[in-house]
């Protein structure tokens, strides 16, 4: 799965600007049909838990191949590339949710983090090679986006198949369809913030490249691979970072960065010369990718103060929909915000997300102290 986002991502804004010359607004607009299936993840979820966690995690990365097929080749106009976004999306959505919790039930215990830092790890490797294919094609023998779409949907492809292999465990269903318990409210508030503040980077930094600096998909392929590159290193040391200090710590530490570089991606073309504002939101592009990897620590989070053990998956597919509840929205204002104020004022907006973030993050609990062993006493 890995290695098919290495493929789609960095081509796919571009195909956005190059194939269907789409405005900030439009691009803004778009983000509402293709984060919808993220909000009724919920119930999508609901409706196939009767299937295994792994059988549901096949049927999302099928579900991710036929619609890249389809955006390859069954695309002629937007209202068609809206269509296959749906359905990407839903597989998307889907597998996020059933990957941590696959991986949770395979965690030995107070091992979460690690487990989760490797699979992430694993996952950017994949991107990574995927990445390095683009830039290597597109700087030699520039192959058309359906080329790209049909490649990256058989990576999909394949993962389903390999998903088949996994041993699959039956979903408990719980006793209310839906897990929404005050317990959990601080975790659905942290899926909120990391939610709106996470689609405006995803969406419009992208775009800042394309529209005020002209970055082509190489330029892409070349920022992803950089920052993939990092986080072969920084995902498993985040995973061991959360297991050590606690999810409090890593949210904060994230928080105060994401208010650096949301400022600097937006004011730095005011503030610097254009040669220079160039360098410093790459450097904050690859950043912020880095911090996407931090959202585990909200599952490891979740995974410690849940009541049993089958709270998880439903209460990871319900944090997501409240998440991207917000996250159809906020699109939508950035476009607007960038159209009538300028781009600045939409990352503003993102610093001050950041913020609300630190806040929430200290109200999560200390990992509890661990008592030393007793000490043992020898007969002679």
């Amino acid at each position: 799965m890995g290695l098919y986002a290495g493929f789609y991502e960095p081509s796919f804004n571009n195909y956005l600007a190059q194939v269907h010359h789409i405005s900030e607004v439009t691009r803004g607009g778009l983000e509402f049909p293709r984060e919808l299936p993220g909000f009724l993840t919920v119930f999508i979820f609901t409706l196939l838990i009767f299937l295994p966690d792994t059988r549901i995690a096949m049927l999302a990365a099928m579900m991710v191949c036929v619609s890249l097929w389809g955006q390859g080749f069954l695309a002629p106009n937007l209202p068609m590339v809206v269509v296959w976004m749906l359905m990407w999306s839903t597989g998307a959505h889907l597998f996020m949710v059933l990957k941590n919790s696959i991986c949770l039930r395979l965690a030995a215990k107070g091992q979460a983090g690690r487990l989760l830092g490797r699979i992430g790890a694993l996952e950017a490797l994949g991107t990574l090679l995927g990445m390095l294919f683009i830039y290597e094609i597109f700087t030699h023998l520039k192959p058309s986006f359906s080329t790209i779409f049909l490649i990256a949907g058989s990576c999909a492809l394949a993962a389903g198949v390999l998903l088949a292999l996994i041993e699959p465990v039956p979903l408990q269903r719980p006793q209310h369809s839906f897990v929404l318990k005050r317990k959990y409210s601080l975790y659905y508030l942290l899926n909120v913030l990391y939610g709106a503040r996470k689609q405006v980077f995803l969406t419009f930094a992208p775009w800042v490249l394309i529209t005020l600096f002209n970055c082509s998909v190489e330029t892409f392929a070349i920022l992803g691979l950089i920052g993939t590159s990092l986080s072969l290193v920084f995902r498993p040391l985040l995973g061991m970072a959360i297991d050590h200090w606690g999810e409090r710590i890593v949210i904060s530490g994230e928080s105060i960065l994401l208010v650096i570089i949301c400022v600097l991606y937006g004011f730095s073309p005011l503030w610097f010369p254009a040669s220079a504002a160039l360098i410093i939101i790459m450097a904050c592009y690859i950043a912020d990718q880095l911090l996407f990897a931090v959202h585990i620590s909200r599952a490891t989070y979740l995974n410690r103060i849940a009541d049993c053990q089958r709270d998880i998956a439903p209460t990871l597919s319900m944090g997501q929909t409240i998440d991207h509840g917000v996250s159809m929205m906020v699109p939508m204002a950035g476009g607007l915000i960038w159209a009538h104020f300028g781009v600045q004022w939409v990352f503003a907006g993102a610093a001050a997300i950041a913020l609300l973030n630190l806040v929430a993050a200290c109200f999560i609990p200390p990992l509890p102290q661990t008592s030393p062993a007793p000490a043992v006493e020898t007969v002679n």
